[in-house]
């Protein structure tokens, strides 16, 4: 080899070297820098349990898939549902249960005011609605009607029960979750009176919901606070559920000589009787009284067809004798509210009619709140709380 040829390969020896050393210490400085953990993943969010899954048994009730679903169109609230059926929405009311107010509702009522497990609660019903992958059916839904005859109420919401794609009463389990109290203010469950009396004790007895002394109880001290008064209700409503049965029975005695007022098809099956010459007992509670110019009072009574609403008619020279009675409190919140109205029923224009001369043909229905009952459950409702 040459000198220059010696020299050129030295100069390029040194060269490779040299770069070799350029490029592996980056590399050894990164392999000897500390390495940087990499950001942990996001975990999700665990879903939120929704109460009630886990309430498989419901003692009282037996347990049928329904042979038809309906979609849930709107969760107004805890007890009030819109469905889609045969192409129309169609607003629930949910029979034997009544849950609180949320605060977008404004009753007006001390009774029945809005309140933080109100809002609770319609939320809770939305989530359990609500389609999941563990529920595809979650916001499908049967109905069931007591004696399989479907009615509405003054408002024109159908009145039923609610069967979940598993064959569970949804109104059961709202009193089995202490969400709502039993509320037989409209007449005892025809379908499971006892399963409701039972759920109802046992969520008393283990404090839930409703029956919990915690709930709607505010965190600041001296806050306002607005809790339904359920000790003062329960009473009044098992006087009229008990009135509510006592109608029951009597229409399955003589289903040709009883109505009730918001039955339009019993008042016309009376009224038949009454073409006879016979004499029929009305069973209803009033909706309002009307002075008529003549000075004569009308009756009217509380019905969910309007068009065939019974008005009883007064005349005014007949007026004084009724003054015990005391029909313009007969609404009264804690008095018997319900009536049994005997006479002879016509079916007018204005739908059906029964004229009364003499005080005698209206008697309360069903017994009155007793102040001993009264006390007692109030004891009750306090240790319950």
């Amino acid at each position: 080899m040459t000198v220059k040829a010696r020299r050129g390969w030295r100069r390029f020896v040194g060269a490779s070297i040299l770069g070799s050393i350029f490029v592996a210490w980056p590399l050894a400085a990164a392999a000897q820098a500390p390495a940087t953990a990499p950001a942990p993943a996001a975990e999700a969010a665990p879903a939120k349990k929704i109460d009630g899954l886990e309430f498989a048994e419901q003692p009282g009730w037996k347990a049928e898939k329904p042979s038809e679903l309906f979609e849930i169109e709107r969760v107004v609230d805890g007890d009030t549902l819109h469905i889609r059926r045969n192409g129309e929405v169609h607003k629930l009311r949910l029979l034997s249960v009544d849950t609180e107010e949320k605060f977008s509702t404004n009753t007006g009522d001390a009774s029945k005011p809005s309140t933080v497990f109100g809002e609770e609660c319609a939320q809770w019903a939305m989530a359990f609605f609500k389609p999941t992958e563990e529920r595809p059916d979650a916001a499908r839904i049967g109905l069931k009607f007591p004696r399989e005859v479907e009615e509405r109420d003054v408002y024109g919401r159908v009145l039923c029960y609610v069967i979940l794609p598993d064959g569970r009463n949804f109104n059961l389990l709202l009193v089995q979750l202490g969400k709502s109290p039993y509320f037989n203010k409209y007449g005892n469950s025809e379908l499971c009176h006892d399963a409701f009396v039972a759920a109802q004790k046992l969520a008393q007895a283990q404090k839930r919901g409703i029956w919990d002394p915690q709930t709607n109880k505010p965190k600041t001290p001296g806050a306002p606070v607005a809790e339904r008064p359920y000790e003062r209700l329960m009473p009044w409503w098992d006087a009229r559920g008990a009135a509510v049965d006592e109608y029951r029975k009597a229409r399955a005695r003589k289903p040709d000589h009883v109505a009730g007022a918001e039955a339009p098809a019993e008042l016309e099956r009376v009224a038949a009787t009454c073409a006879k010459g016979e004499r029929v007992e009305v069973f209803g509670q009033i909706d309002r009284l009307f002075d008529e110019k003549n000075g004569s009072l009308t009756l009217l009574m509380r019905s969910g067809a309007k068009e065939q609403a019974l008005r009883v008619r007064i005349a005014a020279g007949d007026r004084p004798k009724f003054e015990s009675l005391e029909l313009d409190k007969r609404n009264d919140e804690g008095r018997q509210n319900y009536l049994w109205v005997a006479g002879a029923v016509t079916k007018g224009e204005r739908g059906f009619e029964l004229r009364c001369s003499e005080p005698s043909a209206i008697r309360t229905a069903g017994p009155e709140v007793k102040r001993e009952k009264r006390a007692e459950r109030a004891k009750d409702a306090a240790g319950a709380k």
